[in-house]
């Protein structure tokens, strides 16, 4: 008895051929995903600096001004008012503060629009305020 066991070429073609159509979709996928992952990293960073800005009005009793920035979180200010007892390591994992992940400074505003306390915003891949889709603004306002 004669056993052909395996596959035939026209078989391998197209297995070969549904896994790049597969991989196309998945691809094109993947692709159109930057903007929304960039935008996820910029709010994740901006909680990470409410944190840090929550922590720096408990011990000084107010948030940094717009003259100190967000600087004023990894760094002691020295413009005024010039906080007392401030930690050696500041009030960020880094002593560098992070850009945006367009590779921009956030913006941060004191006080904020609307009756917030302050507003940290990055203007998105156009790097201007407005816009939509990945152009536009991330924002967190304080209430």
């Amino acid at each position: 008895m004669k056993c052909n066991a395996g596959f035939t070429l026209l078989e391998i073609l197209v297995v070969v051929l549904i896994i790049t159509i597969l991989a196309a979709i998945v691809g094109v996928q993947v692709a159109q995903q930057p903007g929304q992952a960039r935008a996820a990293a910029a709010e994740a960073q901006m909680v990470i600096f409410r944190s840090a800005l929550s922590s720096y009005r408990m011990h000084h009793g107010q948030y940094p001004t717009a003259a100190q920035g967000l600087q004023a979180l990894v760094r002691m200010p020295s413009r005024p008012p010039v906080p007392e007892n401030y930690p050696e390591e500041g009030y960020m994992e880094s002593r560098n503060l992070p850009s945006d992940p367009w590779n921009r400074p956030f913006v941060y505003v004191v006080p904020g629009p609307d009756g917030a306390r302050y507003d940290v915003v990055s203007y998105g891949a156009d790097g201007e305020p407005g816009g939509e889709g990945e152009a536009g603004d991330i924002r967190l306002s304080e209430l």
